[in-house]
């Protein structure tokens, strides 16, 4: 496969639907859609202006035969997505009419494009860099608005403008090292060690700045995984519910009604929240409701976020201490459930056992303290990075890997000059720094990580 190819795919969501477009990227779209592309007054694709849509059909060449009613789209290069001329056929929804499309439009010598490939070649035309390509993927796969902003925040550049300053910085002080290494006789200014120093421990700090925010960027990116525990009929359904704003999980009076797991995402304040209710946990016979109890405990091993719920109707019992052990090691929040009732729990011993776990008190049924729980959720993992319009955030594990070697090799650097190292042993750690960075935006990044990243994506973007 060649990247001066023609591509085409399918660039919505397959199945039946108002609108389906197939998209053309390469030197050949132009041609290629002009052979099955009629417009009512016959006008050449390659008369058509720029960034227009022009009404039509497609037609099979050989037949002569009809297949759909389009709106075709022409957008001539260099002022496109790809920087190629690309051509978008807006088709009628629908599996057999968009399948007919693409197959005349590869039957005219397109290729179907890779996973991918359209925003590949957006960075491969220098449209955009790496860092930028990847919050493609990102503003797709967002799943509430904060992480949708953080994605369009990426793909304008947010990110690549902090990554440049930063490797220009270090690009400044190699050219200085190494003119006075390579060229000790001419008339150079020495650099002194205190600029290196003072280069170095700017970088230093804006890398921490940056890693600083990727938990918070982790979270609105991937979600907070997040369990609900409890003894049985404690109430976990309920909340779940409650949260969801519909009936997901059944709800009755019977204890261990939940023998299997529910997972629901659910955006609060801006965190994606994958909340999964679970069995409830206490000892039976019952082999079915054991299992469950089981994968609630395979959950909870991998929780960011544990709610324990307890009932502020009953006293604390035997189950409740266990589970409240089983977690002392994970973020929590101990929910005191059915507090519009006459209360029985001892809440000394609940705030005792909780440590510095918040501990409210809710009632699910009376719908008490719902929108407290949100904001104590809100509080306990965002830092308010995100309140400051135009903040860079890392939500890219690549991204925050990279980052904390670049960290690593300055902070070596920066040792080396406190023990008077030579200066072309110095430049070693720094230029290492230099490259990671620049792995970030796609600047010094080889062939295989760029196809490993771009396989990612869907077909058609």
């Amino acid at each position: 496969m060649s990247e001066t190819d023609t591509i085409a795919a399918i660039s919505t969501p397959l199945g039946e639907a108002g609108i389906c477009i197939v998209r053309i990227s390469g030197r050949d779209a132009l041609n290629i859609a002009g052979e099955i592309f009629h417009a009512p007054k016959r006008k050449s694709i390659h008369e058509i202006p720029s960034r227009t849509i022009n009404y039509g059909k497609i037609v099979d060449p050989l037949s002569g035969q009809a297949v759909d009613e389009v709106l075709l789209s022409v957008m001539k290069a260099p002022f496109t997505y790809t920087r190629e001329d690309i051509v978008e056929i807006n088709c009628h929804g629908g599996i057999s009419a968009s399948k007919k499309v693409l197959e005349l439009v590869l039957e005219k010598g397109a290729r179907l494009a890779e996973p991918g490939e359209f925003t590949k070649r957006a960075f491969l035309n220098g449209r955009i860099d790496l860092s930028q390509a990847e919050a493609v993927m990102d503003l797709i796969s967002a799943k509430t608005d904060t992480a949708l902003t953080l994605a369009l925040s990426q793909l304008e550049g947010g990110l690549s403008k902090k990554i440049h300053l930063i490797m220009e910085s270090l690009l400044s002080i190699l050219a200085n090292i190494e003119a006075v290494i390579d060229f000790p006789e001419e008339d150079i200014d020495e650099i002194t060690t205190q600029q290196i120093i003072d280069t170095i421990g700017k970088s230093i700090e804006d890398i921490k700045g940056l890693l600083e925010t990727s938990d918070t960027g982790k979270i609105i990116k991937e979600g907070l995984n997040t369990v609900i525990i409890g003894k049985p009929n404690v109430g976990k359904s309920s909340l779940l519910n409650a949260l969801l704003d519909e009936k997901r999980a059944i709800v009755t009076n019977i204890p261990g009604t939940t023998r299997d797991i529910i997972e629901e995402f659910i955006n609060i304040k801006g965190i994606p929240l994958k909340i999964v209710d679970t069995a409830g946990i206490r000892e039976t016979e019952d082999i079915i409701e054991r299992i469950g109890v089981e994968k609630t405990k395979e959950f909870l091993h991998k929780a960011d976020l544990v709610l324990i719920m307890l009932d502020a109707a009953d006293e604390l019992t035997k189950e409740d201490i266990l589970i409240m052990e089983l977690v002392n090691d994970k973020r929590s929040i101990i929910l005191i459930n059915k507090s519009d009732l006459p209360q029985k729990l001892d809440e000394d011993e609940v705030y005792k056992m909780a440590g510095t776990n918040p501990v409210l008190k809710i009632s699910v049924l009376e719908n008490l303290g719902i929108d407290d729980l949100k904001q104590q959720i809100a509080d306990m993992f965002f830092k308010g990075e995100i309140e400051q319009k135009g903040s860079v955030i890392i939500t890219n594990i690549r991204h925050q890997d990279l980052l904390k070697k670049a960290l690593n090799n300055l902070k070596d650097a920066e040792n080396a000059v406190s023990l008077g190292m030579p200066l072309d042993l110095i430049t070693i750690d720094i230029k290492e720094a230099y490259y990671k960075l620049g792995e970030i935006i796609g600047e010094t990044v080889g062939d295989t990580i760029i196809d490993e990243i771009f396989s990612r994506f869907c077909v058609g973007k």
